[in-house]
């Protein structure tokens, strides 16, 4: 039995605690500073409300002011799962609580950038957690088609841990895979944080024209193409793209959730401004948030010619702007 901390007391935190659990082992799921009412709610109902699934007795969900006491003793694993905004917040947490060589592993799929380079989430902890005197990490990413819904009903899920020293990922797999969470593992922690980030902006595009089979299909081939355009010169693997972190989790991303509800009102003619305030005012669209803080970026760094779909979507976000897709590029 290990001692497994999840930071984050959301969904996908709640969802991985699930085979977690199934492994009898015990696990503390922390809230954030802005999740004292949830964890009460949580644990007064004894089930996720969103999820709909029953809190298992060996995973406990408890507030933040609780985190140093439960550091204290021994973790075998923690888990980040907060939103990207959050990131930041959560590895300077860490650093006033984590262990020597304590392995982490980001469930948070996001992308930022830190002095004018792209930056994945494991680099971006490292770099926080070494700001903060925490000079020697074990960091590890979490990348894949994984809806939160399914694998708390334990519908088969496959994911891909990544770490350049796959002994890690491995010890890690150990630990949670069960016989519905079913994990493979990577060297290239750049590729699978790229892909699990820039997806979300791609399955907006595909969700835009998700009433036309044809013209979807068109821009998923699109989409890939142009992730393999993206990846090769940030410096991740064409494998990556072609693996579950890239196509396979864009298909998820494509046929249902947020960013794919958000491309279908932009296909309608609506702007950006209009969605939020009409449609999804209470809605995290990853896919929009990462396009207002990497676009400028992407569109200086790259032939905006070859990256046509990426390039409609960020002028679309970013000005607010009808969405256009220019089909003679591609």
């Amino acid at each position: 039995m290990a001692n497994i901390l999840i930071l984050g007391a959301g969904t996908m935190g709640t969802a991985f605690s699930i085979p977690c659990s199934d492994n009898n082992h015990k696990i503390f799921i922390v809230g954030t500073h802005l999740e004292n009412k949830f964890v009460d709610q949580v644990n007064f109902k004894k089930k996720h409300p969103i999820l709909n699934c029953t809190i298992p007795r060996n995973v406990k969900f408890v507030k933040l002011n609780k985190l140093k006491t439960i550091a204290n003793g021994k973790i075998d694993l923690i888990a980040i799962a907060v939103v990207s905004k959050g990131i930041e917040w959560a590895s300077k947490e860490l650093s006033k609580i984590i262990k020597k060589n304590t392995p982490i592993l980001i469930l948070t799929k996001g992308l930022d950038i830190y002095k004018n380079k792209f930056e994945v989430m494991p680099h971006k902890m490292e770099r926080i957690l070494k700001k903060n005197g925490i000079k020697k990490t074990n960091i590890s990413i979490a990348g894949g088609p994984c809806l939160a819904k399914n694998l708390s009903s334990k519908i088969n899920t496959s994911v891909i841990f990544a770490n350049k020293d796959i002994k890690s990922v491995k010890k890690i797999s150990k630990l949670v895979s069960t016989n519905y969470y079913h994990i493979s593992y990577s060297r290239d922690v750049v590729g699978v944080g790229l892909c699990s980030a820039i997806k979300n902006i791609f399955s907006m595009a595909i969700g835009s024209s998700v009433t036309h089979l044809n013209a979807s299909a068109g821009i998923f081939q699109q989409s890939i193409n142009e992730m393999l355009i993206l990846i090769k010169k940030l410096k991740g693997k064409k494998e990556t793209v072609m693996g579950l972190a890239g196509v396979g989790d864009l298909y998820v991303s494509a046929v249902g959730g947020r960013n794919s509800k958000m491309g279908e009102y932009l296909g309608r003619g609506m702007t950006f401004t209009q969605v939020k305030k009409i449609k999804m005012a209470k809605d995290t669209v990853e896919g929009a948030d990462l396009a207002l803080k990497i676009g400028y970026k992407i569109k200086k760094d790259f032939d905006n010619n070859k990256i046509p779909i990426m390039t409609s979507m960020i002028n679309s976000i970013c000005k607010n702007s009808i969405l256009k897709i220019d089909w003679k590029k591609f």
